[in-house]
C-alpha cells in the first residue's frame, strides 16, 4: 500500500488537524519521499514510519508540535537539519535502522533547543544517580565499619 492511501486510511473520516498521532508504518513511499503528509497535520504529537523505505526528510512538513518521531528501518543516510527547522519540539528520534554511516550526520540535530534540554536533563539523571550509588556505597562502608568496630570491643570484654 503506498503512504498516501495508508494517511487517507488513517484518518478515518477525521479531518487532518484533529489527529494527534498518526502510524503509518509499513506503507511504501515513491521515490523515497514523504507523499501524503502535509502542513494540515497541526497537532500531531507522535509520527511513526517506520520500514517504509523512506530514504529523505526533504518534503517533511512543518509539525510544530511533534515530540515523537519513529523512523527505523529506512534507508536514510543523511538530509536530518531538516528536523531541526521543521520539527523545532522534537525530543524523542528513532533512527535505528537507517544507513547512517558517520555521527557528522547527526550533528543537525545538536542544534535543537529540545533534544539539547532532552540530552542534558538525561546527562544531569545519570550524574544524580552516579552520586545516589556512591552515596550509598559510603553509608554501606560506614555501617560494616561500625559492625566491625562493635565486634571488636565486645569481644574485648
Amino acid at each position: 500500500m503506498e503512504m498516501k492511501t495508508r494517511i487517507n486510511q488513517e484518518l478515518r473520516n477525521r479531518a487532518p488537524e484533529e489527529m494527534t498521532q498518526l502510524v503509518i508504518d509499513n506503507c511504501r513511499c515513491v521515490n523515497g519521499e514523504i507523499e501524503g503528509l502535509n502542513d494540515t497535520f497541526k497537532k500531531l504529537e507522535f509520527l511513526s514510519m517506520i520500514n517504509v523505505e523512506l530514504s529523505s526528510l526533504a518534503r517533511l512538513p512543518n509539525l510544530n508540535k511533534l515530540r515523537k518521531l519513529e523512523l527505523s528501518n529506512n534507508r536514510i543516510s543523511g538530509g536530518l537539519e531538516v528536523l531541526a527547522e521543521k520539527c523545532p519540539n522534537l525530543t524523542h528520534l528513532n533512527l535505528s535502522g537507517n544507513k547512517i554511516k558517520d555521527l557528522s550526520a547527526l550533528e543537525a540535530l545538536m542544534e535543537m533547543k529540545m533534544m539539547k534540554r532532552k540530552m542534558k536533563q538525561d546527562h544531569l539523571k545519570g550524574m544524580r544517580k552516579k552520586r545516589r550509588k556512591k552515596r550509598m556505597r559510603r553509608k554501606m562502608k560506614q555501617a560494616q565499619n561500625w559492625e566491625r568496630e562493635k565486634r571488636k570491643w565486645a569481644s574485648h570484654t
